[in-house]
């Protein structure tokens, strides 16, 4: 129960909104999407501060998945704590990120040829069409039949939730997507 708790507070830190507040830049929350993620970083204009976003983000979930493993327990249960962390953060009201980065993290830390092939996934189709949005769904449709492809069951299983969470937050990306006014990576 510790280690979901915590891994679930590690989830909360919002790395977006703390560093551009750092960085003087304000409340991420009050420019583009309102999102606390590193494409709306990305927004700001500020390359340095959204790389770090990602990494980041995507360190907490790497981080939590590999604790987790360390004190013998299996990945779904802290993957899971630190993306509803991410999602629903306790510092921010509930109102937290995508989870793409976080998710992207644990499939790293859960299996990590896994990870690399999602992320290589969502690199690919945002370096093709220049949506991270449609990028974050393919990547993360992917990721629970990449696990299953390496006969990682549980890791399939996470994948799967954390994809459908994904899919969930990105509802008014896949409207924006369907109606063809969904900005690009970096538009402005």
């Amino acid at each position: 129960m510790i280690l979901i708790v915590l891994s679930y507070l590690l989830g909360s830190i919002p790395f977006g909104l703390v560093l551009t507040k750092a960085a003087g830049l304000g409340d991420i929350r009050t420019i583009g999407s309102g999102n606390i993620g590193a494409t709306n970083v990305l927004r700001t204009g500020k390359k340095g501060l959204a790389a770090a976003t990602v990494l980041l983000d995507g360190f907490k979930g790497t981080l939590a998945v590999l604790i987790g493993q360390h004190f013998g327990h299996h990945l779904l249960l802290p993957g899971l704590a630190v993306f509803l962390g991410h999602l629903f953060p306790v510092w921010l009201r509930f109102k937290g990120g995508k989870g793409v980065a976080t998710g992207l993290g644990v499939m790293l830390g859960g299996f990590f040829p896994v990870g690399v092939l999602t992320c290589a996934t969502w690199l690919l189709v945002a370096a093709v069409f220049r949506y991270s949005s449609l990028a974050a769904l393919v990547a993360f449709g992917v990721a629970p039949v990449l696990a299953l492809l390496f006969w990682h069951v549980k890791l399939a299983l996470l994948a799967a939730i954390i994809a459908v969470l994904v899919y969930w937050k990105h509802e008014p990306n896949i409207a924006r997507l369907r109606a063809g006014i969904e900005p690009k990576i970096g538009a402005k």
